[in-house]
């Protein structure tokens, strides 16, 4: 019998590697996984649909997985403490409750899958599996996102010790990223770049895994993540022969703050000779059409990772602020900025948490 695969996606491109990840299997154990789009922090569209079209899965579920702030009881077991025994206390309360408040938002068992694989654990859907005591396999969030800090190590300094103690051996409270009690290991995509080793870190290559796709497997992701291919045609036939493809994000809050953040770099590229482009990004629900009517723009929809699949070096720059550049193909320079130039849009500690390696 087949094993029955779930893959549990918050982003686009989490979908993405997921099909990676299902089209590595040999033909025998193919057909038999179930995607779940957790709607928590992106909209999904159509998406389910033409991942049914595209018969590369079994089944997919949009589910919504909800937010701790959505749980009123939760917020006293949040407050800062400064006994250490009483703060882990509090944390252990939390930690059973957010699980057992999400069960009724689980659409089905997800003991009857002999394999999980889960983007983003630190997410309610972590505490969930860790409360039903259903073993998984953490994927990590972006490319290299634990580059620049572990989010585990990050959330719990000071005692880091203590604490993944507490979650891996002892399952009172709970730790991300390959520190849960029923975490079986935590997919990284190069543990060479990692600061801080893990025992249970494994790495998988998303290079290997997109450098082996077949024609016809690239061409069934375009049909999944292109919506409108046509349009994305469009801009490339519309584009002059010196282009920079600028990446948004979704930084500042202060939607001003952030057209002019853009405004700042389309007019600088402008000013350099080049037709700028924008590519938005999957989390980014700003308007660019709106604000930016006379600039190019890639619809947020489309994981970047897909432009690869239209050519090597189809732009002579790339430019993005946080975002990885390690696996773009499709642009003959990388600029990658950094939290410094950020500095002058928002205070540091605003974007801190985008530094190094936010997808």
């Amino acid at each position: 019998m087949k094993k029955k695969t779930l893959y549990i996606c918050h982003t686009y491109y989490h979908v993405y590697v997921s099909l990676m990840k299902e089209f590595v299997k040999t033909s025998e154990e193919k057909g038999n996984a179930t995607i779940y789009l957790s709607t928590m922090s992106t909209d999904f569209e159509f998406l389910s649909k033409r991942l049914k079209d595209s018969g590369c899965v079994e089944d997919v579920f949009t589910y919504e997985e909800k937010e701790p702030e959505y749980f009123p009881d939760l917020a006293k077991y949040k407050v800062q403490q400064e006994s250490f025994v009483k703060a882990i206390y509090n944390r252990i309360k939390y930690t059973k409750k957010l699980g057992k408040y999400e069960e009724e938002y689980i659409p089905e068992d997800l003991k009857k899958y002999d394999e999980i694989y889960v983007f983003c654990d630190s997410d309610p859907i972590g505490y969930y599996l860790n409360y039903k005591h259903i073993k998984y396999h953490a994927v990590e969030d972006g490319l290299n996102t634990l580059r620049g800090c572990d989010a585990a190590r990050c959330d719990n300094t000071p005692h880091f010790g203590i604490k993944t103690f507490l979650s891996k051996r002892l399952n009172w409270i709970f730790v991300q990223n390959g520190y849960g009690r029923y975490c079986i290991d935590m997919e990284v995509n190069d543990i060479s770049v990692l600061q801080y080793s893990c025992p249970y870190y494994k790495e998988v290559s998303r290079a290997k895994l997109y450098e082996r796709l077949t024609d016809d497997e690239k061409e069934k992701l375009l049909k999944i993540f292109v919506k409108d291919e046509a349009q994305i045609r469009k801009v490339l036939e519309q584009k002059t022969e010196k282009t920079a493809l600028i990446l948004t994000e979704p930084l500042c809050k202060d939607l001003s703050m952030r057209k002019k953040l853009f405004n700042d770099l389309i007019s600088e590229y402008k000013s350099k000779g080049y037709q700028p482009i924008l590519k938005q990004h999957p989390r980014d629900l700003f308007d660019y059409n709106e604000n930016f009517p006379d600039v190019l723009i890639i619809d947020r929809t489309v994981p970047m990772e897909m432009l690869n699949f239209f050519g090597k070096g189809i732009f002579d720059i790339v430019v993005s602020i946080f975002t990885e550049l390690d696996n773009v193909y499709f642009g003959k320079e990388k600029l990658r900025l950094g939290r410094d130039f950020m500095d002058p849009y928002e205070e540091r500690e605003a974007h801190e948490a985008h530094f190094e390696s936010k997808r």
